[in-house]
């Protein structure tokens, strides 16, 4: 859990990083693949051929290409459809998909009180982020489910691999990384603007700090955090992001925000935990 909390906190720093300084004039593709890349030279050094199975490298490559690369695709292009606003506001579904998908890799019945908890910490999530969605919006919609999918089998992927293939997660996720580099730089290659290079320091150090901190620490900090909790709980802290991330934005960058939609919904997504946890104790007995 700890490590799910201290990953939250990074994460919503990103998000006003990437909105101040990167998005509109920093080529997304670039972005992309500059910090996947950085993500992998950081795990590079733990990167092992010896000991460990091809299927399982495959499978690790796997959940590199769908969180981190596959998920960026259809989450940039999603911007081409619909508003900040709305994109945020359909992100808070990703709690649901990691609770089904969880299940369905586990082959049984769904657990309806997983369900129930996550999808009471998607309406805190939309308490706080709800804002007038403009009337054409269904593929910009679909885009943003196809990301939240592919970041949930990720995240639910990687849980089930450590589960039937443990080893050393540092030397697993350089394989994860390794996975986003492929599919980042097929992207690049594909899609890239190179009219749209950084074209500051700030810009630069920005990248860098995406790459190898939020990207490469963090994304691992999250994954090896998923192995130590229960799907239930992974589900929740998916939109734990939000309120934070909102937060940070107010506080330093001086946004604008409606307190009570805000401290209403964080304390719905508060109680859905609470929940979760109240749930799972009984069913131990």
């Amino acid at each position: 859990m700890f490590y799910l909390i201290f990953v939250t906190i990074v994460w919503s720093f990103s998000f006003s990083f990437i909105g101040v300084y990167l998005s509109g004039q920093v080529d997304t593709w670039f972005a992309v693949v500059t910090r996947v890349l950085l993500a992998f030279i950081t795990f590079l050094p733990f990167l092992r051929f010896k000991h460990i199975k091809l299927k399982t490298t495959f499978l690790l490559m796997g959940v590199g290409a769908c969180q981190l690369g596959i998920m960026y695709f259809f989450y940039y292009n999603s911007f081409q459809y619909i508003s900040v606003p709305e994109v945020l506001l359909f992100t808070i579904f990703t709690p649901i998909y990691v609770t089904v998908i969880y299940d369905l890799l586990q082959r049984h019945p769904l657990r309806f009180s997983y369900l129930l908890t996550a999808i009471i910490a998607v309406i805190g999530a939309a308490i706080i982020r709800y804002d007038h969605i403009s009337s054409n919006f269904i593929i910009g919609f679909l885009l943003i489910q196809g990301a939240n999918i592919v970041f949930a089998l990720g995240q639910v992927g990687y849980k089930r691999i450590m589960e039937m293939y443990p080893m050393p997660q540092h030397q697993a996720f350089a394989w994860v990384y390794f996975g986003a580099v492929i599919v980042a730089t097929l992207g690049w290659l594909l899609f890239g603007d190179v009219s749209k290079l950084p074209t500051s320091n700030l810009q630069w150090g920005i990248l860098i700090w995406l790459g190898v901190i939020a990207s490469g620490v963090c994304y691992f900090l999250w994954n090896y955090g998923a192995t130590k909790v229960d799907s239930g709980t992974l589900a929740i802290m998916n939109n734990v992001v939000i309120p934070t991330g909102i937060l940070v934005n107010v506080v330093i960058w001086h946004q604008s925000l409606d307190w009570l939609r805000f401290i209403l919904g964080s304390v719905v997504i508060v109680l859905a935990l609470l929940l979760h946890y109240k749930v799972k104790n009984r069913s131990l007995y």
